[in-house]
């Protein structure tokens, strides 16, 4: 713990160098540059008060600007929310918007670790951590992470076997999860959340596991059947050591026999014939 902490101390450090650099370097912008922007301040003023909607931008809550005086970047890094100035016909700017933004990754067909192969899609949750780095730093962040998710999500599963990939799927998503933190750190954006929606397996597949899944079930129920036969067989030779040590207990059997008999089936007639009359027969 006290390791990740400090590595994420370290990139929030470097990030902020990063940041610094682009929003506190020099802009010298020579003679020509102070001139232009000299005559569109005159311009400005003499157009007053029709330039003034031309000066003033706002931005929303969830926005920031960045603001390009002759290309560069102006110091101050990103503007907003509210209103903010720029100078006609010397500024541009770009909004950045700052919201969480989610995207479903396709359908990845991905052989595992034991070569099956298996078709795995997923969503991501980001956002815009530093809008100065999100814009100088990258041409299209929002493509440019929709593809590293999908390459990512090939690479972690790639090294998984399929029971991991059926049973450890938070722990796949946090690996995901931070390789995309870590691979999109340098264009300002933060990876909030990683999740991996479906699994879905070859029809053929399918049918094997469920065949193994059966057969292993039937193979525990004959095992079960099997102890309780033996378990059975035992508490009937403990039962029958008790009768032969006490005649009269053979005698209270016979007459619970018939009770339970007489309850079930009233139309059953029994003849009870002892045990002994038959011994003469079988020495016979």
């Amino acid at each position: 713990m006290e390791h990740d902490n400090e590595t994420a101390a370290m990139k929030e450090a470097k990030r902020r160098e990063r940041q610094a650099a682009l929003e506190n370097a020099d802009v010298d912008i020579g003679f020509c540059g102070k001139l232009l922007i000299a005559l569109s301040m005159i311009l400005m003023l003499v157009t007053l008060p029709i330039s003034i909607w031309m000066c003033i931008k706002i931005v929303k809550e969830y926005e920031r600007a960045i603001i390009f005086r002759l290309g560069r970047i102006l110091r101050g890094g990103a503007k907003g929310p509210g209103l903010f100035f720029v100078v006609p016909c010397t500024d541009s700017f770009i909004n950045v918007d700052m919201r969480t933004i989610t995207f479903d990754i396709p359908p990845q067909e991905v052989l595992t670790k034991d070569s099956v192969t298996v078709s795995v899609d997923g969503v991501v949750y980001y956002r815009v951590q530093n809008a100065t780095l999100a814009v100088a730093n990258i041409t299209n962040a929002d493509a440019a992470t929709r593809l590293l998710a999908q390459t990512t999500l090939r690479n972690v599963l790639g090294t998984k076997n399929l029971a991991e990939i059926l049973s450890d799927r938070e722990e796949i998503a946090h690996s995901m999860q931070s390789s995309l933190d870590d691979a999109t750190d340098d264009w300002g954006i933060k990876v909030e959340r990683v999740e991996i929606k479906d699994v879905k397996l070859p029809l053929q597949l399918q049918r094997a596991m469920a065949a193994e899944a059966e057969a292993s079930r039937e193979a525990r129920a004959k095992v079960i059947a099997a102890e309780g036969e033996m378990n059975a067989s035992r508490a009937l030779k403990e039962a029958s050591l008790v009768i032969a040590e006490s005649p009269s207990a053979l005698q209270l059997r016979y007459l619970q026999t018939l009770n339970t008999i007489a309850a079930e089936k009233n139309s059953t007639i029994i003849f009870p014939l002892p045990l002994e009359m038959m011994q003469g027969f079988i020495k016979h």
